[in-house]
């Protein structure tokens, strides 16, 4: 017997009648699971983060400097939230999606800053020229902020509060590295308003996670917007 005909015996039959669709060849189901909202995960990572920097930017029991905020800025704020991005575009939520990734992305390059290692904030020897590059970094993030915003005006209270108060505090803190006459009251009027901001996302990521197919006891009102017709 030759070798190809060998081959061709020994070639698998296959069966006459497939099985159904979701099922292995052993005729065990197969299930999938649908994937969860990841929108909690994604706030909390961000109000969490945001908490705790914007008390150190207001001073909070005499704190001024943030490098205690990195491990939170990485991992947290960063790579939670990248991540929670990344499941949004699963679930085809492209404004979740977009947001999460973004600021994700800017929680872990804002830690690069302050990680001796990095050699970013030493490589600056003059104070007001280090203040001016990060002036321009977070007036970078005020013009996506307010994209945003402008993008949740659709959706619900919730988010639109959030994005307008994310807005100012970015507006807030980029004036603040701009100015030297009022940085310490810039810098902290943009704490407080970024306090706001992060409790307001603690609210939405709780009235989220409270939602109807979790069975909660009770639910957090959103606020709504009607879905009129655009033409």
């Amino acid at each position: 017997m030759s070798h190809i005909e060998k081959a061709e015996k020994a070639q698998p039959t296959v069966a006459a009648n497939p099985p159904p669709a979701g099922y292995g060849y052993n005729q065990h189901p197969q299930y999938y699971r649908t994937l969860g909202d990841p929108g909690p995960l994604g706030l909390y990572g961000f109000a969490s983060t945001t908490f705790i920097l914007s008390m150190y930017n207001v001073q909070a029991r005499g704190v001024a400097t943030p490098n205690v905020v990195v491990g939170m800025a990485l991992f947290v704020g960063g790579l939670a939230q990248f991540v929670a991005g990344m499941w949004e575009f699963a679930t085809r939520n492209t404004f979740a999606a977009t947001a999460f990734t973004m600021y994700g992305g800017f929680w872990m390059s804002f830690a690069t800053i302050f990680i001796p290692g990095s050699g970013v904030a030493a490589s600056y020897t003059d104070a007001t020229e280090f203040n001016s590059a990060v002036g321009i970094y977070l007036w970078t993030w005020f013009i996506v902020t307010f994209l945003l915003f402008v993008a949740s005006l659709r959706r619900n209270m919730g988010l639109i509060v959030l994005f307008f108060f994310l807005t100012i505090t970015f507006a807030l803190l980029g004036a603040g590295k701009f100015s030297t006459a009022h940085a310490v009251a810039l810098d902290k009027a943009g704490g407080a308003l970024g306090i706001v901001t992060a409790l307001v996302a603690f609210y939405v990521g709780t009235a989220e996670m409270l939602s109807e197919s979790a069975l909660s006891w009770f639910r957090l009102p959103l606020g709504q917007i009607p879905k009129g017709r655009i033409d």
